[in-house]
């Protein structure tokens, strides 16, 4: 049986980050595209912290609710393959609509730019659409319908037992792709962990 777990007081993300192919286009995709605001960046010749000599420029786009999505563009490690689609399972990021209307009247101002964005998909608790941004994350337009918090209310009363049947049921199948070491001490169930 899990613990009780008490909250430590992280208030929510303040960005999270990815690799871009070019600056200027991926601009053009969160700022033009999908309206977010273009807020800040910068241009370093080195990883700060560890001093590795690789010229970036690091740039922010914000949301309605202070969040950021951000880039780096570091063209001399960028990998050409990193930029091919990547599975909605693998990465993908949900932005959220203010409402249904909003969510469809985004959908129309994407395909506006001539970007595909196909939905609106039924989640149950969101309904979204989905497009792809250049750098071949899927990016999800979301809103909650009106069951969104019972809904998740009851799965997250229902996590627990799910994860230990869910973790029983493949762990065979991840110890034979992975390894044991590679999921050991997470990976087990929350009884078989040694202190």
């Amino acid at each position: 049986m899990a613990s009780q777990i008490t909250q430590t007081g992280l208030k929510g993300v303040h960005h999270t980050a990815f690799r871009c192919r070019d600056a200027e286009q991926t601009r053009w995709f969160y700022e033009d595209v999908l309206g977010m605001k273009a807020s800040a960046g910068i241009v370093l010749d080195e990883v700060p912290g560890l001093g590795d000599p690789v010229p970036y420029m690091h740039i922010f786009f914000e949301m309605e609710d202070g969040n950021f999505v951000a880039f780096f563009d570091a063209p001399s490690t960028a990998d050409p393959d990193w930029f091919a689609r990547k599975d909605s399972f693998d990465m993908h990021i949900a932005i959220e609509a203010r409402d249904e209307a909003h969510m469809l009247e985004m959908q129309k101002r994407i395909r506006s730019h001539g970007v595909s964005a196909l939905g609106p998909v039924e989640h149950h608790f969101v309904r979204s659409v989905y497009m792809y941004d250049p750098n071949g994350i899927q990016v999800e337009i979301t809103c909650r319908t009106p069951d969104h918090d019972k809904i998740l209310g009851e799965e997250g009363a229902a996590l627990p037992e799910l994860l230990k049947t869910w973790t029983a049921q493949t762990r065979a199948e991840k110890e034979a792709k992975f390894g044991a070491a590679a999921i050991d001490k997470r990976g087990k169930p929350q009884s078989e962990l040694a202190g």
